[in-house]
């Protein structure tokens, strides 16, 4: 399996860094690097390398498409930083972005399939239990 899968639980460290759990680091090259980014305002969301790519392609595609789109898209990229795990698998998350997500002294890193969120334990668990609606057609469609 190659996607982000899982919940984890891990402290921010006095310097502002978490470890990746070992299921994220699983199979990625140990310097392999990430690009952290705030897209959602609750949370954080940490793309390894080739999945950012994918996004960037799509960035310069609706920057060029959409032109006045592009004081939203320097607000959004203007915060993102490119971070490489050092040799125990933590990275740094900037204050301000710590800040921004509201990340205190833990963080929960969620696994999204192509990426990693990275919530404030609270926030993600309120958010959770927040979510309504019925998506039973959609799971039974994705689920099958």
């Amino acid at each position: 399996m190659g996607g982000f899968l899982g919940s984890y639980l891990y402290q921010v460290d006095e310097k502002g860094r978490i470890t990746l759990p070992a299921a994220f680091r699983k199979g990625r090259e140990e310097s392999a690097p990430f690009v952290l980014i705030q897209v959602h305002p609750d949370a954080l969301t940490l793309y390894p390398e080739e999945t950012w790519a994918e996004v960037e392609t799509r960035l310069r595609e609706h920057a060029r498409r959409t032109p006045r789109a592009r004081h939203f898209l320097l607000g959004v990229t203007a915060n993102a930083v490119e971070l490489t795990p050092d040799k125990q698998g933590r990275i740094l998350i900037p204050e301000r972005l710590r800040e921004l997500a509201g990340i205190g002294a833990e963080a929960q890193l969620v696994g999204a399939i192509d990426k990693i969120e990275v919530w404030n334990p609270e926030t993600f668990q309120a958010a959770v239990d927040g979510a309504t609606g019925d998506y039973g057609d959609l799971f039974a469609g994705i689920f099958a």
